[in-house]
């Protein structure tokens, strides 16, 4: 079963490391905190959207796509929150995001403003595509069905927002270039998974 998924995990999703399956059972035994920590990751989302767009406003292509996706993150987040207060539980602080926070080290600090934008896109591609693989987690190992169900809905979302940072990489930039960057964000991105602890508490 790990070989088939860590297949898919790679032509789906380009990720070169499954989450470790243990997270699922943490993160259900953890319900209140991993639903606050996602509805947090939704609304950063949405906000780093936001600030793409009032960065590179001239990026016409890049503004009409993500003006939607603005919508729908807060949408989520709105979703995310409700199924809080359904259950009785209560939203908590926003927690440090250790993972992100790794991923803004790699990025390119220096050289031209394309080089950072390229990892502006790549680093949002990158945390949708890993948001993605862990609610695929959540959707196919929770025993609650109805939330097996729910965090379907999430993934399905995020497989094509994944796509989209990608194509607009390459709608703006040499897709020779995007595509090796993309390899090193991903060979990256495994050794930071490989170093942080399993921890139920948060999606990332």
């Amino acid at each position: 079963m790990k070989s088939i998924y860590s297949e898919h995990t790679r032509n789906i999703l380009g990720l070169k490391l499954p989450t470790d399956p243990r997270w699922v059972n943490l993160a259900e035994i953890s319900l209140e905190a991993v639903l606050t920590d996602h509805a947090y990751c939704e609304q950063k989302a949405a906000t780093t959207c936001i600030s793409l767009i009032q960065r590179y406003p001239d990026r016409e292509l890049m503004v009409q796509k993500l003006s939607p996706i603005v919508t729908e993150e807060w949408g989520h987040f709105r979703a995310v929150l409700a199924e809080i207060q359904k259950r009785g539980l209560k939203l908590g602080k926003q927690r440090k995001d250790i993972y992100v926070n790794k991923l803004l080290v790699f990025q390119k600090k220096g050289g031209s403003v394309e080089d950072r934008f390229l990892d502006q896109l790549l680093t949002m591609a990158l945390i949708e595509a890993r948001s993605c693989e862990r609610f695929k987690r959540l959707s196919e190992g929770m025993e609650d069905a109805y939330m097996r169900k729910f965090y379907r809905n999430f993934m399905e979302s995020e497989a094509g927002h994944y796509t989209l940072f990608i194509t607009l990489a390459e709608h703006y930039i040499d897709k020779v270039t995007v595509r090796k960057r993309w390899q090193e964000w991903l060979d990256y991105e495994k050794e930071l998974m490989n170093s942080m602890e399993i921890r139920g508490d948060r999606v990332h």
